[in-house]
């Protein structure tokens, strides 16, 4: 199970005189195999609560319990080190997480489609091909929560629907927390939603009733 609980994130503004409240006292329970989908507007905080959720920044406040393994945010590549290669970036992955790296890489190395530039220092990759690398590598792990921002367009519509194959169907079993403004994504792939609005995770009592409120603030 995860478990989101009072978590708060402020960013101080006007030379830290005041703050901008992101996440307001924010609660959430994740169990297993079950499907969320956040939707909010632009700046509402979604990106922030994921990145929150996986550890990647951190909270002013609360505290977040993680009863099971949590992905990165797919498709983000923050987690590499530019200097080093692509197969470097796997090897080091690899050991973190106690896997063969032998077998990580060929499966890397089929699913990002780098080619020759996985020899190559991420530093040079574009944003595309970072990308490429981190979803590869993220489901060549297999956890037990995948989290996803709405920044998975990875490529191609033909890769893109690769990797939609890849996570919602191979790994339909498995939790998922996803952030979209596609009202059709989260309708399709999620059982559970919530909206979040002026730093307020409000739960819906079902995804249709998530997508009214959201739709109501345009």
């Amino acid at each position: 199970m995860l478990q989101v609980c009072n978590l708060t994130k402020y960013y101080p503004i006007h030379h830290g005189r005041s703050k901008r409240v992101i996440l307001d006292n924010v609660n959430l329970t994740i169990k297993p195999g079950e499907k969320w989908g956040i939707l909010g507007r632009n700046g509402a905080g979604k990106s922030t609560l994921v990145r929150v959720i996986s550890g990647s920044e951190s909270a002013n406040s609360g505290e977040v319990i993680r009863g099971m393994s949590l992905s990165w945010p797919l498709a983000f590549g923050g987690t590499f080190i530019g200097s080093l290669t692509g197969k470097d970036n796997v090897r080091l992955i690899a050991r973190v997480y106690g896997l063969e790296y032998a077998k990580m890489l060929t499966y890397v190395e089929g699913f990002a489609e780098l080619g020759e530039y996985l020899g190559e220092p991420v530093e040079n990759y574009s944003e595309g091909m970072k990308a490429r690398l981190a979803f590869a590598i993220s489901m060549a792990i297999e956890f037990d929560c995948y989290l996803i921002d709405e920044i998975m367009a990875v490529g191609d519509r033909r890769f893109t629907e690769k990797c939609n194959h890849e996570l919602f169907q191979k790994r339909s079993s498995r939790a998922m927390i996803l952030v979209s403004h596609n009202t059709e994504v989260i309708r399709a792939q999620c059982d559970h939603a919530a909206l979040l609005e002026n730093g307020k995770l409000q739960i819906a009592d079902s995804v249709e009733d998530a997508i009214h409120q959201y739709e109501s603030l345009s």
